[in-house]
């Protein structure tokens, strides 16, 4: 037993273990990657309202905005968290974990993100689940663009432990579908606790695409050689859906500054009720579509690699 916990401790840089083994020790890498930044993260967010004088215990808090704000710039500490653990732990370098100088890439997955989510709001208002309400006369410009930083940081921040250091650890040393499944998992382990508040309909939903988007996260990464795409379409994504369309991201109500206003015509699995589109029936369609599309061009390119 004592050899097992050693093995399988996050603490030490081994693989030369079973499958399951070293499954088990990246997802205790990950937990510990997660938590310990989102601790500090936290500890951090106190003590900049300690000093801005306000006193979180007797409910004294900033605005909503500068409170999204600061969890999402907060979330750099998960990123420098992973980046300590990857190469003082497991002694490896960035350029394994999928951090390359093609940062480049971080723009084409952008294009596609934006190109996802319009063919996924386009097809849903086709239905008449959701509507334009027109563009909004006088958004706040400075909280948009802070706004945008924190989506790049946030989105980056979920990259790096899903894609970097669990589906980078893995897809070398254990079937490829099991990499991407643990990877899946590992990207559905913080969402969970805001969808199953929803009703079941929308779990479900909401899990189908979760599901299919970590696979595009995981096919483009795979297909590129390194995480700045899946980067780039995660960030985009988010920060499209809530600061330019005003819709909600992930059960959490639209920003309250953005460019164009589009609502949801009453809660169906249309348009994914209150958890938002990324629990409707058509974006898990259209995303699964485009899951395909990836896969098989990673396929066809390592094909051509190996003849």
């Amino acid at each position: 037993m004592k050899n097992f916990i050693k093995k399988i401790s996050p603490f030490n840089n081994r693989t030369d273990m079973p499958t399951a083994m070293l499954v088990t020790k990246i997802l205790l890498a990950f937990i510990l990657c997660y938590w310990t930044g989102l601790l500090l993260a936290e500890g951090i967010v106190i003590g900049v309202m300690f000093v801005c004088g306000k006193n979180f215990m007797q409910g004294e808090m900033f605005s909503d905005n500068v409170m999204d704000l600061l969890k999402y710039y907060g979330m750099i500490v998960i990123i420098g968290v992973s980046v300590l653990c990857w190469k003082l732990i497991g002694k490896r370098k960035l350029s394994e974990m999928g951090v390359t100088k093609h940062i480049g890439g971080w723009f084409m997955g952008a294009l596609i993100g934006v190109g996802l989510l319009t063919v996924c709001t386009a097809a849903i208002a086709l239905t008449g689940s959701i509507r334009f309400e027109g563009v909004f006369s006088n958004p706040d410009a400075l909280m948009i663009l802070l706004m945008f930083g924190g989506f790049v940081i946030q989105g980056a921040a979920e990259e790096f432990l899903c894609r970097g250091l669990v589906l980078c650890s893995l897809k070398d040393r254990v079937p490829l579908p099991v990499a991407v499944a643990v990877s899946t998992l590992t990207f559905i382990y913080p969402h969970w606790s805001t969808l199953r508040e929803f009703e079941p309909q929308y779990v479900l939903s909401g899990l189908l695409c979760l599901v299919v988007i970590s696979f595009v996260f995981s096919f483009l990464t795979l297909r590129t050689g390194n995480i700045w795409a899946a980067c780039g379409l995660h960030s985009v994504w988010n920060f499209c859906l809530s600061c330019v369309l005003g819709l909600d991201l992930s059960g959490s109500e639209g920003a309250s500054t953005a460019l164009i206003n589009m609502k949801s015509v009453g809660k169906n699995l249309l348009n994914g009720g209150a958890y938002g589109i990324e629990a409707s029936i058509i974006a898990a369609i259209v995303i699964s579509a485009a899951a395909v599309l990836l896969w098989l061009m990673y396929k066809k390119n390592n094909t051509e690699r190996q003849a």
